[in-house]
């Protein structure tokens, strides 16, 4: 299995052309891997930029959209990476949603033939993973794959999913962090990062199973809702990465939201400095 280490960072992949020197500087830092979101393109040129920058620590994708990019073309990049790059690169996959594919349509099964293309592709079991809140993609996920990569959960979740995943597959949980100082401004961050979320069922319907109801989703999230998520400050961040290594996590790769939606290298840095060492 690709190997991510304890802690790792998630950031969307349009962040990082040009800024292949602070991968670089996130392996210093001691993070074990960088998961790239939002779905980077169906030649994955920017996972091979990342690995050729660094040395040892792992690129993953969280997510390639199984509606987007086709598996026999994931598949023959996957090829080309791991060949250069062998056992750093980790394909992550997943559903998206509804809201964001009009040809999104039974997307378990579309899930379960696009593994099939990856199969007959050459992308080996131990080299990915799904994106899975739900009990049945979390199965299908031990069942088909190295593990899960659960977005915006809780600890609650993990310890769910662990029980699902049995004990030898990855947890590779999401965590969205803030690092502003003062409270109200951490919330207002969270709220606007929030925003898009409260809108997709995939997301309203794990919270209601972790115990959220509607009242919670009201005027951009209630201060339970956002707390609960969103940590602030980095000794808070950790802690509650702690909590998800607890609850079953193999591995917690976290997100440094900010109100622009910009890549934060002082906060990451700040991150990486409270590391446990």
């Amino acid at each position: 299995m690709t190997q991510v280490g304890k802690v790792g960072i998630w950031s969307s992949f349009h962040l990082w052309p040009g800024n292949q020197e602070f991968a670089a500087e996130l392996e210093e830092l001691g993070f074990g891997a960088l998961w790239l979101g939002s779905s980077p393109g169906d030649d994955l040129k920017i996972v091979e930029d990342l690995l050729d920058a660094t040395k040892t620590f792992t690129v993953a994708t969280g997510i390639v959209n199984v509606w987007k990019d086709d598996a026999a073309s994931i598949g023959a990049a996957f090829r080309r990476i791991d060949a250069k790059h062998p056992n750093r690169f980790l394909l992550g996959i997943g559903a998206s949603h509804k809201l964001f594919n009009t040809q999104y349509e039974k997307p378990y099964d579309k899930l379960v033939s696009y593994l099939d293309g990856l199969d007959a592709a050459g992308v080996p079991e131990s080299s990915r993973v799904l994106a899975a809140l739900g009990p049945k993609v979390l199965e299908l996920s031990a069942a088909r794959s190295a593990g899960a990569h659960p977005y915006l959960t809780t600890p609650e979740h993990s310890e769910t999913a662990r029980r699902i995943l049995g004990p030898d597959k990855l947890l590779a949980p999401e965590l969205a962090v803030t690092l502003e100082p003062d409270l109200a401004e951490a919330r207002a961050t969270a709220r606007v990062y929030l925003a898009t979320y409260l809108q997709l069922p995939n997301y309203t319907n794990n919270f209601k199973r972790l115990g959220f109801t509607d009242d919670d989703f009201a005027d951009g999230g209630s201060d339970r809702l956002v707390d609960t998520l969103i940590p602030h400050g980095a000794d808070a961040a950790l802690a509650k990465a702690a909590e998800h290594h607890e609850a079953g996590a193999d591995h917690v790769n976290i997100q440094v939201i900010t109100r622009d939606f910009t890549l934060s290298k002082d906060g990451i840095r700040a991150l990486g400095a409270a590391l446990p060492r």
